[in-house]
C-alpha cells in the first residue's frame, strides 16, 4: 500500500523512527546496565512490541490489561524466541478479584501504599514475585502542568516521608519493609535529565536509609531520552551513581521516548469556511483522536504549516464534533486549503491511539504501520461495531 492510499483519518506509525528511539535507549542500557521498559499507557500498538522486547528488558503496565497485553505480545512470542523480558505493573490500587490474574502475567508488582502491601504483599511473595512500593519524595520539578504532576499538594500517587514513617510505626511496618524488594517513583513528564537530578536528591534526602536494604529502585517515567538535546551523559551518571552508592539495580519506563516522534496522524479536509476566521473542519478531532491538545493543552506540529499568521493563509483546523471546543489550533499556509486536502499531524503515536475515544459516535482512526521498506500496511480499521459493543 502507498501513502495516497491509507484511508483517513489514520494513525500511521513509523517502524524505522521507532527502531531509531530504541537504539538510543539500547545505548543507555548498554553503557550502564540499567533496565529500561516501555511505559504502555503512552504507546501500546501490540505489533511492533516484538521489535520493542527485543531491545528493552521488558514492559511497563497501569493496570490489569495492559499487563495480559504484555504478557501475550511480548514477554510470551520473546521467550518463544529465547529472549526473556520482564513485565511489571503499577497500579494506585488493586481489586481482590484481579489480583490473582496480575500475579499470573506479572514480575514486579508496585503498591501505592502501605495498606496494599498488608492487603497482597504475602500473595505477591508466596507467587515469587518481586514487589515494591512507590513513594512521593515531594518534589515538583513540571511548569504549567499540574494534572501531570504526581508531587502536586494533595496527590494520591506514592507514599510521601511522613506516611511512610507512619506506616513504619505499626506493629507489622517493619515486617512490611522486609517484605519489599525495592522502591519506586515517578514524578517526571517530557524532562530532560536534570529534573531526575534533582529529583534524586529528594528521594536520598527522603528515603536514602531505606536504599541499603533493597534491591533494585525504579526511577519511573517522564524521560524525553531521545528528544534531541537530551543530556544523556548527565542521566547516565544519575544511573551509576545509585547503582555505585546503594548497590541497586536502576529500571526506567519511558513511554514518550519509545514512540517519540514515531508516528502521525493523517486527516482530510472536509470544509472550508469563514466566521471572522478562516475555518476549515476536518475528519479527525482533537476531543476523539488526539485528546492531550485540549488536556496539555498544546498545539500539534503540522506537517507543511505555520505559525498563525506567518504564511498567507492562516486557519482555525478543528474537528467535525458538537464539542464548540474541539479546535486543534490556528496554522498557516502558502496557498488555501481545499475540501479534499490531506493534512499530516506529527508526534501523534503517543498518548493518541491509547486516548482515543468514540464521543459523537465518531469512527476511530484507522491504525497503519509504515515499514522499513516503505510499504504502508494497515493494522486495524474499526467500524460502527467497534462504536456500539463499547455501549
Amino acid at each position: 500500500m502507498e501513502f495516497r492510499q491509507l484511508p483517513t483519518p489514520c494513525y500511521v506509525v513509523e517502524e524505522g523512527k521507532i527502531e531509531d528511539n530504541l537504539r538510543i535507549l539500547k545505548g543507555v542500557m548498554e553503557r550502564t546496565g540499567a533496565r529500561i521498559m516501555l511505559a504502555q499507557k503512552a504507546f501500546s500498538t501490540y505489533a511492533l512490541y516484538p521489535l520493542i522486547g527485543s531491545y528493552l528488558t521488558g514492559a511497563a503496565a497501569s493496570g490489569l490489561f495492559e499487563a495480559r497485553l504484555g504478557a501475550e505480545e511480548m514477554v510470551k512470542p520473546l521467550a518463544e524466541r529465547g529472549k526473556r523480558c520482564e513485565n511489571h505493573i503499577f497500579s494506585p490500587a488493586y481489586r481482590e478479584e484481579d489480583f490473582p490474574q496480575i500475579l499470573e502475567y506479572c514480575d514486579h508488582i508496585v503498591f501505592n501504599s502501605w495498606k496494599q502491601v498488608r492487603r497482597f504483599s504475602a500473595q505477591a511473595k508466596a507467587a515469587g514475585r518481586s514487589i515494591g512500593l512507590r513513594v512521593n519524595p515531594e518534589c515538583s520539578t513540571q511548569e504549567g502542568h499540574a494534572i501531570y504532576d504526581p508531587c502536586a499538594p494533595g496527590s494520591r500517587l506514592g507514599v510521601t516521608r511522613a506516611n511512610f514513617e507512619a506506616g513504619l510505626a505499626e506493629p507489622d511496618g517493619r515486617e512490611l519493609l522486609s517484605r519489599l524488594d525495592g522502591l519506586h517513583f515517578h514524578t517526571l513528564c517530557e524532562q530532560d535529565s536534570d529534573a531526575l537530578e534533582k529529583t534524586l536528591a529528594a528521594v536520598e534526602e527522603k528515603f536514602g536509609k531505606y536504599l541499603g536494604g533493597m534491591k533494585w529502585i525504579n526511577f519511573g517515567g517522564g524521560h524525553h531520552i531521545t528528544r534531541p538535546g537530551y543530556d544523556i551523559p548527565r542521566l547516565e551518571r544519575c544511573i551509576r551513581r545509585f547503582q555505585e552508592n546503594y548497590r541497586l539495580e536502576v529500571y526506567l519506563e519511558p513511554g514518550e521516548a519509545v514512540a517519540l516522534n514515531g508516528g502521525e496522524l493523517v486527516t482530510t479536509v472536509l470544509e472550508t469556511g469563514e466566521n471572522g476566521v478562516r475555518l476549515a473542519i476536518l475528519d479527525t478531532s482533537a476531543a476523539c483522536h488526539m485528546p492531550d491538545v485540549l488536556e496539555m493543552p498544546y498545539r500539534p506540529p503540522l506537517r507543511d504549516s505555520r505559525e498563525a499568521g506567518e504564511g498567507p493563509f492562516t486557519y482555525r483546523l478543528g474537528g467535525p464534533t458538537c464539542l464548540a471546543g474541539d479546535v486543534i489550533g490556528e496554522y498557516s499556509f502558502d496557498r488555501p486549503l481545499r475540501e479534499g486536502d490531506r493534512l499530516v499531524f506529527e508526534d501523534m503515536a503517543i498518548y493518541s491511539m491509547v486516548k482515543n475515544n468514540t464521543f459523537n459516535g465518531m469512527p476511530l482512526p484507522a491504525i497503519a504501520l509504515h515499514e522499513k521498506s516503505g510499504d504502508y500496511r494497515i493494522l486495524r480499521r474499526f467500524s460502527y461495531e467497534d462504536f456500539r459493543e463499547r455501549l
